[in-house]
């Protein structure tokens, strides 16, 4: 079988490449479902078999290698999984969640937190694989580079981009050597995608900074308003178009505050993805038993069991809301995550704001943008908007551990 056959243009180009020069660190970034993680995949596994064979010229029996990811489970979902599907190779992970593959002992480490450095400090690998590179502790990153001091040693990095003055991009990306590679990676360099796919994918992409990064893979910044898709002609409706009826759950996001405006929203959504914000409650200079008492009313309209996402950055109050026995969870707080799956709400018309019930949301809106200079939020106007991002994404995501 031809290498086209399996791999496209790109793929098959930076495949050849590998091959036949010598390298250390490699970095595939760009668009999403550009192709470069199933790349970096199956290198991943021809570099396990040529480490195999190095260190066994130096009479090391099991060699080690470095598996890295944000979190166990980004690993689990974007790296082994896709290789158990692809080839049916089954790992068995040691009480340390690491397995041998092909005669080398591969260590996972989790690269979003300092404590990443735990599991690979004094180690000497053979190699290394970096799975959502960008979004990684520079110092674990660091750390892991100077590891990989076996023979022959080279680092797999794949990432989506990010703001242009990250350090990923400025040390290696921008700095391109005849040991370090980059590639970049656009939505069209997929060519398995269908036509069908790729459309539908940029349409429901929300506009601005979103698309560049998304389908584009530019390593650009967000500027002027944050949800740009965001349109109050079609967004806001009146209480009496909510169709209440297809309702089937409802959820709280919980943003503290006292000199800064606090507030609870609650989202009602359908069984096909409709999201409403239904409720808003925002005042300033209130402590935490008004937020008690609020809740309460909202538990009494919306039921017992509603959770409530709470801001963790206050945990004495997210504590007091477990002892009044509700239903609490700390957020899932992860700006861009969050904030991408707000926009998509208003890019696909999935998402309706209820006019007269959320006064504070409108203020906020149009006034929420991007500090052009940090690719964060501007810490203003942002109160009500924090609370529904708490509340939309952490209902799909992994909100930490169940408090109740």
């Amino acid at each position: 079988m031809a290498l086209n056959d399996l791999y496209t243009d790109k793929q098959a180009q930076i495949y050849k490449r590998t091959r036949q020069e010598d390298w250390f660190i490699l970095i595939n970034h760009g668009a999403v479902r550009a192709g470069k993680t199933q790349l970096d995949n199956d290198l991943f596994l021809n570099e396990l078999i040529r480490v195999k064979e190095l260190a066994a010229k130096e009479g090391v029996d099991e060699p080690m290698y470095i598996l890295g990811g944000v979190s166990s489970g980004t690993l689990e979902t974007n790296v082994l999984q896709e290789i158990t599907n692809k080839y049916g190779i089954e790992f068995k992970f040691d009480k340390y969640n690491n397995f041998k593959l092909f005669g080398v002992k591969v260590i996972q480490t989790a690269t979003g937190t300092i404590a990443g450095l735990k599991s690979i400090r004094g180690m000497t690998a053979y190699g290394a694989y970096i799975n959502e590179a960008s979004l990684a502790n520079k110092q674990v990153f660091d750390e892991i580079i100077k590891r990989c001091s076996g023979a022959g040693a080279r680092v797999i990095c794949d990432t989506n981009p990010d703001h242009p003055e990250h350090w990923l991009k400025k040390d290696y990306i921008d700095n391109p050597s005849e040991n370090v590679l980059s590639f970049h990676f656009t939505l069209k360099d997929n060519t398995f995608l269908s036509e069908r796919y790729i459309r539908n994918l940029i349409e429901t992409t929300p506009s601005g900074m979103f698309t560049d990064r998304g389908i584009f893979g530019l390593w650009t910044i967000g500027e002027g308003a944050i949800y740009s898709d965001f349109d109050e002609k079609i967004h806001v409706i009146d209480e009496d178009d909510v169709p209440w009826k297809t309702i089937t759950k409802y959820y709280a996001g919980v943003d503290w505050g006292y000199e800064h405006w606090g507030s609870i929203v609650v989202i009602g959504e359908t069984d096909d993805g409709i999201k409403y914000l239904v409720r808003e409650y925002a005042t300033q200079h209130k402590d935490i038993d008004y937020w008690v008492s609020i809740a309460k009313e909202v538990i009494a309209e919306f039921g017992s069991k509603i959770p409530f996402y709470c801001d963790s950055a206050r945990p004495e109050h997210v504590n007091r809301f477990v002892d009044e026995g509700f239903y609490a969870y700390n957020a899932n707080k992860a700006v861009l995550s969050g904030i991408e799956m707000v926009a998509k709400g208003y890019k696909q018309n999935k998402f309706y704001i209820v006019r007269n019930r959320t006064k504070r949301f409108l203020d906020e809106v149009y006034q929420y943008v991007w500090n052009s200079k940090t690719g964060e939020p501007i810490k203003q106007h942002d109160d009500v908007q924090d609370a529904v991002r708490y509340a939309i994404y952490s209902n799909v995501a992994d909100s930490g551990n169940w408090l109740y």
